[in-house]
C-alpha cells in the first residue's frame, strides 16, 4: 500500500516541505510515497512584501511547479485534524467536505494577527498579514485621496514596532505622497510599547531605525500601547488620543487554530513544541513547520522566527524527515546556525544585518539592493523543472 504525506498549507514552509518529500521519494522510487498538500489555492503569497502597493501582483503558481515535481494539489481548507485515527477533514472550494488518511502530517498552516487584543482593532484597524486584509488596506489608501484634506486624513498609526511595523510605516511617507501630492503633509506615527524605536533589536540595529525614521519624518510614541481603536483614531492607554482615519495592526501574532486541535505543548504564540527532527513533541507521525513550529536553530538556545528566512528551510527539513520516516532512511537534525536580517525603510534605503545579535553590515541604497533580492528574487518558487526545483529542496544546499 502506498504511504501517504499530507501537507497543510502552501506558504513558505509548506511549499519546500512538499518539494523536500517529493525529492526524497523520487531518489527512492522502490518505496511508493505519495505527497499531497491541501490549501485555499495553488499560489504562493509573497507575504513579506505585503506592505508595498500593487499587493495582489505579489504572488507566484505553484501549480506548475506541483505538476512537475509529482506534488498532489487539493484545493481547500482544513478543518479537523483527528490525531487518533491519522486523518484529516478538509472542505473544498465548492463547500463539500472529504476526509483524508494520512501516515504522516506536516503542519505547515502558517499564522494570523490577533486584533482582538484590544478593544474596536477588529472593526477598525487594518493590517497586511494576509493578502487579502493588504488589498483592503491598499484600497482604503488610494480611496483617501478622494476625501478632503484633513489632519485625520493624513494621519497613520502604525501599533506596533516590530519588522513588519517598521517597514510599513518607513513605506508609508512615499506612498502618500504618491496619493495625496507631493506637497501633501502627512504624520505617520508608530506606538511602540518599547522604550524607544526597535527596543528589541541590537543597539546599531536601533539606530540605524533611529536615523531612518528622523529623515523620513516617521514619529515614535514610545513607553506606549494601544487601549482602543474607533472610527476616529487610537485612544492610548495614558489617555492621549491619536486622531487619524487609517490604524494599521501589527503586533499580536498567532500560530493558525489547527495546532490548537493537537494535544502537544504549544508556547504562547500557540506554536507546537517540536524535536530537532521536526516532530511534533508525543506524536511520531505529526510534524511542524514555519509559524507553527517552535524550533530550536541551534545549540545556544536561539529558536527559529517567524519569518520566511526560516520557515523555508524548516520547510525543507520537515519534508525531508517525514519522507525519511516512510523510507527507512536517516533523518537530518534541523540547523540553521546562520541569521540575517533585512529590513526595508523605504525611501531611505534598507538595513542588512548579520548574527543572533544582529550587527549591520550594510544601510541605505547597499543593503536596498539585497533586500529587494531577497525579496523578489531568492524566497521566489524555483522554475516548474523537476531536477532544479529537487536540487534547491536539499535543505544541505546552500541558503541565506
Amino acid at each position: 500500500m502506498r504511504k501517504q504525506i499530507v501537507i497543510v498549507g502552501a506558504g513558505f514552509s509548506g511549499m519546500w516541505a512538499a518539494l523536500s518529500a517529493a525529492r526524497l521519494a523520487d531518489k527512492n522510487q522502490h518505496q511508493a510515497v505519495d505527497i499531497t498538500l491541501i490549501a485555499p489555492q495553488p499560489e504562493l503569497r509573497i507575504r513579506p512584501r505585503f506592505y508595498e502597493k500593487a499587493v495582489r501582483t505579489l504572488t507566484a503558481p505553484l501549480q506548475p511547479l506541483f505538476d512537475a515535481t509529482g506534488i498532489r494539489f487539493l484545493r481547500g481548507t482544513v478543518k479537523k485534524i483527528t490525531a487518533s485515527l491519522q486523518e484529516v477533514s478538509w472542505q473544498d472550494d465548492k463547500g463539500e467536505a472529504h476526509r483524508l488518511r494520512y501516515d504522516r502530517l506536516i503542519m505547515a498552516s502558517g499564522s494570523h494577527v490577533n486584533r482582538s487584543m484590544v478593544s474596536g482593532a477588529e472593526k477598525y484597524a487594518f493590517d497586511l498579514d494576509q493578502l487579502e486584509s493588504a488589498e483592503v488596506l491598499e484600497q482604503h489608501l488610494t480611496s483617501l485621496a478622494q476625501q478632503p484634506e484633513s489632519e485625520a486624513r493624513n494621519t497613520v498609526v502604525v501599533c506596533g514596532g516590530g519588522f513588519t511595523g517598521i517597514e510599513m510605516a518607513t513605506e508609508l511617507p512615499a506612498r502618500l505622497r504618491e496619493i495625496f501630492g507631493e506637497n501633501a503633509q502627512t504624520k505617520i506615527i508608530v506606538v511602540e510599547r518599547g522604550p524607544q524605536p526597535g527596543s528589541r533589536f541590537s543597539e546599531a540595529l536601533r539606530d540605524v531605525i533611529t536615523q531612518a525614521s528622523a529623515e523620513l519624518g516617521v514619529e515614535w510614541r514610545v513607553n506606549a500601547e494601544v487601549e482602543s481603536v474607533d472610527a476616529s483614531g487610537v485612544t492610548l492607554k495614558d489617555g492621549q488620543i491619536i486622531t487619524a482615519q487609517t490604524v494599521i495592526w501589527t503586533v499580536g501574532v498567532q500560530a493558525n487554530d489547527l495546532t490548537q486541535q493537537i494535544d502537544a505543548p504549544r508556547d504562547r504564540q500557540g506554536r507546537l513544541q517540536v524535536n530537532e527532527q521536526l516532530q511534533v513533541v508525543g506524536f511520531d507521525d505529526i510534524y511542524a513547520t514555519g509559524d507553527v513550529a517552535r524550533a530550536a536553530t541551534d545549540g545556544r538556545g536561539n529558536y527559529a522566527l517567524m519569518t520566511c528566512q526560516h520557515a523555508i528551510l524548516l520547510g525543507k527539513f520537515a519534508g525531508n524527515n517525514a519522507a525519511a520516516s516512510l523510507l527507512n532512511v536517516e533523518p537530518l537534525p534541523y540547523r540553521q546556525e546562520n541569521y540575517v536580517t533585512c529590513l526595508d525603510l523605504g525611501a531611505w534605503g534598507a538595513v542588512y544585518t548579520e548574527g543572533w545579535d544582529q550587527q549591520v553590515k550594510a544601510t541605505r541604497a547597499e543593503a536596498k539592493k539585497i533586500k529587494q533580492s531577497i525579496t523578489r528574487e531568492l524566497i521566489y518558487p524555483p522554475k516548474a523543472d523537476k531536477t532544479a526545483a529537487f536540487e534547491i529542496a536539499d535543505p544541505l544546499a546552500p541558503f541565506v
